[in-house]
């Protein structure tokens, strides 16, 4: 079960874009919580606090609560050039509401796979999260997926998978794939090709870049004028 996370908030007397950038810069972060047919409360959090919890690696799949309000995080909007947090979206639910939430998939067993230990198959992993409909109250932190057994072509679906008591896939009108194990990549005479051509453009850049060697005239007198040389 994914564990509960707290943040204290304080209430946001102003919105807008103004006060908004004004909050970030006390090193705070703009949020708001709705939900549950209520207004939505407009509430700002300590950017330190939301980035530890960030940290975590499931705030996305766990219940928060915000001032004693239990909600789950629906979105986090990032700076695109700081990559620092700058709005949270919070959901409110109630204690068992039945949640929407995307699960991290973990396979375990990889020596135990045939198919990836002695016939050198690559597993290719198609959804790194599963959409999983659940109870607020038990939210899983992950899903362990074993790859024991597993030979070059076998795939894992949605019906291989046991997921926690009470939990259902939010996809629920085929059977789809999670992951592959598919045959090793084997280099064609392209690539060798192209590697060999890269290699090539890299010496060249390189010996360019080189630079030249300085040596004195070869006549005898002392007002030698020194003229650089190409290396050869």
């Amino acid at each position: 079960m994914s564990d509960q996370l707290t943040l204290a908030a304080e209430t946001r007397d102003r919105v807008g874009k103004g006060a908004s950038r004004a909050l970030r810069r006390d090193g705070r972060v703009p949020a708001v919580i709705y939900g549950l047919n209520k207004e939505p409360t407009s509430v700002h959090l300590e950017e330190k606090a939301l980035m530890k919890a960030l940290m975590t690696g499931h705030f996305m799949n766990s219940v928060v609560m915000v001032n004693g309000v239990r909600t789950l995080p629906k979105d986090v909007s990032f700076h695109p050039v700081t990559d620092r947090p700058i709005h949270v979206d919070f959901l409110r639910i109630g204690a068992h509401s039945t949640v929407t939430v995307a699960v991290p998939v973990v396979f375990t067993d990889e020596d135990d796979a045939p198919g990836i230990k002695k016939g050198k198959g690559v597993l290719n992993i198609t959804r790194h999260e599963i959409e999983l409909v659940v109870d607020a109250s038990d939210i899983p932190s992950e899903i362990t997926i074993s790859l024991s057994g597993l030979e070059i072509g076998d795939s894992i679906h949605i019906s291989d998978v046991k997921l926690p008591k009470g939990a259902v896939p939010a996809i629920d009108d085929r059977d789809f794939a999670i992951a592959t194990i598919v045959p090793p990549t084997v280099p064609t005479v392209e690539d060798e090709i192209l590697e060999a051509e890269v290699a090539e453009a890299q010496a060249a850049e390189a010996a360019s870049d080189e630079e030249p060697v300085v040596e004195p005239n070869d006549d005898d007198n002392h007002d030698d004028k020194i003229t650089p040389q190409k290396k050869d």
